[in-house]
């Protein structure tokens, strides 16, 4: 099931109060992730980066990674079109862990040329439009960020959706790579749970009901009942994915 197990709570609750609820098997789990990454860092050394989106699972993988003290590097993607509260983690990371975030961005001038050809929103005209501004925005920096890696750490869970559903810990990415999903079998409750013993730092708009947080205009907040990644490419009958963890 990826829908959230909403809970009836006043507005101003937070995600912590309405989702994290530590289980049986999350110091288990927490092991586990703890070994994966480890083994990760041997076998992968400087080869190894957290692709980081700043939703709370990679903020969780930041705070374990800072736990191990092992020298991961951690990067991200500026879109120009993230929310200011997103861009805001990127220094907490630094204030909290003391480790720097390496950004990427697009290339300025293919974000030039494709808002003078096609407008400021042109995800909302088309499926093909709006993977062209993914491509863009998301897909070609995300190549620069592992360019020289062998692996890389991402957030994704099998809950989140459907087509995640099978997610592994350590598969190959379809391009020489692997992909280490340290959190795959988590559950959403275990994820505050975990946010909340270790007070990991984590998006506010996570708090106004946007679980999958991406860029402003492709990211709304979800009802009681919607699944997961319902609040993102919301106007599409699509698998609402941007290309970034495709499998071929």
């Amino acid at each position: 099931m990826s829908s959230l197990p909403w809970a009836a709570a006043p507005a101003a609750g937070n995600a912590i109060g309405l989702y994290a609820k530590w289980t049986p098997a999350l110091d288990d789990k927490i092991a586990a992730a703890l070994r994966r990454l480890r083994d990760a860092s041997i076998e992968h050394g400087a080869g190894l980066v957290q692709s980081s989106s700043l939703g709370v699972e990679d903020m969780v993988i930041t705070d374990l990674i800072a736990r191990t003290h092992l020298p991961i590097a951690i990067s991200t993607l500026d879109t120009g079109k993230l929310h200011p509260e997103t861009l805001a983690l990127i220094p907490r990371i630094a204030e909290r862990y003391g480790r720097e975030v390496e950004v990427f961005k697009p290339v300025a001038d293919a974000v030039i040329q494709f808002v003078a050809r096609e407008g400021e929103e042109p995800m909302y005209k088309s499926i093909e439009l709006r993977k062209a501004c993914c491509g863009i925005r998301k897909l070609e920096p995300l190549g620069r960020m592992l360019q020289g890696r062998s692996a890389w750490i991402t957030g994704l869970r099998r809950e989140q959706s459907g087509a995640r559903g099978d997610v592994a810990f350590d598969e190959d990415d379809c391009n020489g790579r692997r992909k280490i999903s340290l959190i795959a079998d988590w559950t959403w409750a275990e994820v505050w749970a975990y946010v909340e013993k270790y007070a990991v730092p984590y998006n506010p708009l996570h708090d106004q009901f946007m679980p999958s947080i991406g860029c402003a205009p492709c990211t709304r907040a979800i009802a009681v009942g919607e699944d997961f990644r319902a609040g993102r490419w919301w106007w599409e009958d699509s698998t609402k994915e941007c290309g970034l963890h495709a499998k071929s």
